[in-house]
């Protein structure tokens, strides 16, 4: 069921700290890509994807935040799956035809945004309906 425009939404202070937490991982992580300091990107995948992993379990009772952390996850798998590829030298690999090995990250970043797609197309437009009733 929709949110009331007025409903605060809160989160608590555990929680908070753990998703601060997160970003410090995934700036790592991407610095660690940019800088080409392979233990550092590598290292902070883990964590990382972990922490995005509990804040989605933790939220997955309210069907917009569990949407746009799943799709987060997928953002995470594929940014980290991508920096891999070029790591170890496989992202200009040709796999299958012009598909290149970095490429294959296209697979968890149009997940995640398929998970966006259903959530704005069918599941949020649903819960407006039951909300406010259908109108003729």
């Amino acid at each position: 069921m929709e949110q009331p425009a007025d409903q605060v939404y809160s989160i608590p202070a555990p929680y908070r700290r753990m998703e601060n937490m997160h970003i410090l991982f995934w700036l790592l992580k991407d610095i660690g890509w940019c800088m080409i300091w392979k233990p550092l990107g590598i290292s902070m995948i883990f964590p990382t994807l972990l922490i995005a992993v509990l804040i989605t379990w933790r939220t997955r009772d309210i069907k917009a935040e569990l949407a746009h952390n799943l799709a987060i996850v997928f953002w995470i798998t594929a940014n980290s799956y991508w920096m891999v590829s070029e790591f170890v030298g496989f992202d200009t690999v040709r796999v299958w035809g012009t598909i290149t090995g970095k490429h294959l990250a296209l697979l968890p970043f149009l997940t995640g945004l398929t998970i966006l797609l259903y959530y704005y197309l069918v599941q949020k437009p649903q819960e407006h309906r039951a909300t406010h009733g259908a109108t003729l």
